[in-house]
């Protein structure tokens, strides 16, 4: 029966895993698939990555500057590799440009140091300090480049303040120093048409948006920042058009570009971990949820961190939750089998040693026999031995007969209902109803109707042994601590832990294991009934043991 068992549950776990597959694969576009396992290689080479911007950054720190502004070049390269990397690095050597400046008191200088750490306090979540940095700077004495990084960087400054804060006017004030840094910008520079296709996604020109960007792409170097910028652009013009699958490749190519250029402030990641997390697909959901905050942690961004981890602690729920599923589902049959196994091993040892005691007792009856004709008192003594005997054997056996019919129903019920199960399983999958199979496959419903029929069952046979037993079992306890049934109810869990007591099953692991509970669950409820005893409590077991008149057949 067993081995029967075990080679429907493999068959039926083959064709769960076939049809995952298959669904996995239906899922997402072939070209989507390949930029999915593209941007998961990446991710597993993030500190490859990173060990190459960190031998580039220790390379520039190696240089020995010759004068001020060779040694203020120098710490602006270094800067612009940290800026999106280690932010609180970035603000060292853009600090130590701010000194270079003023020793040089060159004002150019100064204010491109000072709209550098006004970016970077943005980034840090410091609002006041970035603000009081853009406030200082006289935007009429500056050249219309530096002009062009000072209406850039307050536009950025308003992006990372709302981002957190919902506040209409910072909303606005975004658009407005836009418009004013395009007015600014070379229209044939990329940051123009970066920032054009900006404004056009906020006034909802999509189309425009979408062609713009798209030459963009085609003009932009792979690897490259304004690339992976152009396809984050793309992904939120797709996700505006609700054009999933394009949504999905243009944010999965950012994130890649961003991932090879170690870049830590990103929002890809972020993104990508919503849109699995919609489409159920709780594995990547996870994975990119893991990598945005990790990233983020480590470049300190901390408008990003704020947003991440509102999301992390939901996703991590559900990736938890979804692991512990599927542990369970793997288990589920082998536990059941395991089950039955020991069920079917305990019965037969059982039985084997009622054989070998009915056996011993045979034996003390011939020599009590032969002892009775020796003296009349010994026939007394022998005769109420035998009689106790007789009565254990009877019991014993009444016992045995009641629990084999049941365990032989049980199986029988069990298999039918397998077979039932397996059926259901094999429509629903020949009709291709895969929600139908995979709400079957999920639900505990199986598993909490059998173990609830199998207690009804265990309940109904064991009074029909005992009929006394609830009453009697009352007795040995206090009278403010005895036990009051729910209407309905034949034993509730503390009388069935004595109930397998009194059918001589005194083992708390055995006990555990046959009403699903915990072995310390089983040992607390021993302790508190005893405590509840009228009598001594050290032999209130071994009262519940002898308690009840088995029925009469």
């Amino acid at each position: 029966m067993c081995k029967f068992l075990i080679e429907k549950s493999t068959v039926f776990m083959k064709l769960f895993f076939g049809f995952l597959f298959f669904f996995s694969a239906l899922f997402y576009s072939q070209s989507n698939t390949e930029l999915l396992k593209t941007l998961t290689k990446e991710i597993s080479q993030k500190k490859m990555y990173s060990d190459k911007k960190e031998a580039a950054i220790e390379d520039l720190k190696r240089n020995k500057s010759q004068n001020p502004n060779q040694e203020y070049i120098n710490n602006e390269n270094i800067y612009r590799l940290y800026k999106q990397y280690q932010i609180d690095s970035a603000v060292h050597y853009v600090k130590k440009n701010m000194a270079i400046s003023e020793q040089l008191n060159n004002l150019k200088m100064k204010a491109e140091s000072s709209l550098q750490l006004a970016h970077l306090y943005s980034t840090l979540g410091k609002y006041k300090e970035s603000e009081r940095l853009l406030k200082s700077i006289n935007k009429n004495a500056l050249d219309s480049e530096t002009k062009a990084n000072y209406y850039d960087t307050y536009s950025k400054f308003f992006e990372h303040y709302t981002t957190n804060i919902n506040d209409v006017n910072g909303i606005k004030n975004i658009e407005l120093y836009r418009d004013s840094l395009l007015m600014v910008l070379p229209t044939s520079g990329v940051q123009y048409k970066i920032n054009l296709s900006q404004k056009f996604i906020h006034e909802g020109k999509l189309d425009n948006a979408e062609k713009l960007l798209h030459n963009l792409i085609n003009i932009a170097k792979k690897k490259n920042l304004d690339y992976a910028m152009s396809a984050y652009l793309l992904g939120d013009v797709y996700k505006l058009k609700n054009k999933k699958d394009e949504e999905l490749k243009y944010y999965l190519i950012s994130a890649i570009t961003d991932t090879q250029n170690a870049i830590k402030d990103n929002a890809s990641y972020q993104n990508l971990a919503l849109i699995f997390y919609h489409n159920g697909d709780i594995d990547n959901a996870y994975l990119f949820t893991k990598s945005a905050i990790e990233d983020a942690i480590f470049c300190n961004v901390k408008f990003r961190t704020l947003n991440i981890s509102e999301m992390y602690s939901i996703i991590n729920k559900a990736y938890v939750d979804k692991e512990t599923k599927s542990k369970s589902q793997l288990k589920l049959y082998l536990i059941f089998i395991s089950l039955l196994s020991v069920i079917l091993v305990g019965l037969i040892i059982y039985i084997y040693r009622q054989m070998k005691k009915v056996t011993r007792i045979k034996e003390q009856l011939s020599k009590t026999t032969e002892q009775l004709e020796l003296s009349n008192s010994e026939i007394t003594k022998t005769n109420e031995k035998l009689q106790l005997l007789n009565h254990q054997l009877s019991e014993s056996n009444l016992i045995k007969e009641e629990y084999i019919a049941y365990f032989f129903d049980t199986c029988s019920s069990y298999i039918n209902k397998l077979e039932d199960y397996r059926k259901n399983l094999n429509k629903k999958a020949k009709d291709n109803q895969l929600d139908e199979l995979f709400k079957t496959l999920r639900s505990n419903t199986l598993i909490e109707n059998e173990l609830e029929e199998l207690y009804r069952n265990f309940d109904q046979i064991f009074l029909n042994l005992y009929p006394s037993f609830v009453t009697d079992f009352n007795s040995l306890l206090i009278p403010e601590e005895k036990i009051v049934l729910k209407k309905g109810e034949l034993l509730n869990t503390e009388l069935r832990i004595f109930a397998l007591i009194r059918l001589g099953i005194t083992d708390s692991v055995k006990i555990a294991a046959f009403l699903r509970y915990s072995l310390s669950t089983i040992y607390n409820y021993r302790t508190k009934t005893r405590n509840k005893a009228a009598e001594s409590r050290d032999l209130f077991e071994n009262r519940v043991a002898n308690i009840g008149e088995i029925a009469s057949k």
